[in-house]
């Protein structure tokens, strides 16, 4: 039977055509959200061993409440005798570019940084998104095929933009734009201030988890950003 094309069958067949779809997105999600999860939880495992690396053992994350931010989670760290070594966080800055940057940020027991892992992102290609490596060390520059073939080599300017070894209570890790110690990604200067504000947060959930005490280490003291 045809349907007669007046408003009232166009809006059954549309509405008919909604819920397929719906119905449809809701299997695919049912089918995908567990794998999509696992990979997410083996992604954070990872990023805690590159930022942690030598520990023995580790807690159950603790929640740790941050000023703007909300609860951040601490993974606390023990070598082979249980004794504390640091602790890596998961981190967060709402003031990204494009939205959320997600981080782990390791610290040893001083509170010092000794790693990250950008586990999510959504900055510029080619600005924003260098801050993969842009706050490590700089290492030996590899050599393009031109430079190769032709024998000279294009220095790249030196830059104080590494955060390893710094620890958030005594050194200013802003950018120097604002003031601070860190030279910012170049061209990227919002970026570079969430990435650097992701740090200053998972540093505010570090200093107050249950097992750092800064008068033991470094004498730092809790603040958020």
């Amino acid at each position: 039977m045809k349907l007669q094309s007046n408003l009232t069958n166009m809006a059954i067949v549309l509405t008919s055509i909604s819920l397929l779809a719906a119905v449809a997105l809701g299997a695919v999600y049912s089918v995908t959200e567990k794998p999509i999860e696992e990979a997410q939880k083996a992604k954070a495992q990872d990023a805690i061993e590159a930022v942690m690396p030598g520990f023995a053992r580790l807690d159950e994350p603790e929640l740790v409440e941050v000023e703007n931010v909300g609860e951040l989670a601490v993974h606390r760290a023990y070598d082979s005798e249980g004794n504390f070594i640091g602790a890596a966080v998961e981190t967060i800055s709402k003031s990204g570019f494009n939205g959320e940057i997600r981080l782990m940020v390791g610290f040893d027991k001083s509170g010092a940084i000794t790693n990250y892992s950008v586990l999510d992102q959504k900055e510029t290609p080619g600005l924003g998104t260098k801050m993969t490596d842009w706050f490590k060390p700089q290492g030996a520059a590899s050599r393009s095929l031109v430079e190769t073939i032709f024998g000279f080599e294009v220095k790249s300017e030196a830059r104080n933009s590494s955060v390893i070894g710094l620890n958030p209570a005594t050194d200013n890790l802003t950018v120097a734009k604002d003031g601070g110690e860190i030279d910012g990604i170049t061209a990227a200067t919002i970026s570079s201030r969430a990435f650097l504000g992701a740090i200053a947060n998972a540093y505010a959930a570090y200093a107050n988890n249950t097992d750092y005490k800064p008068d033991a280490t470094s004498g730092a003291t809790g603040t958020s950003e």
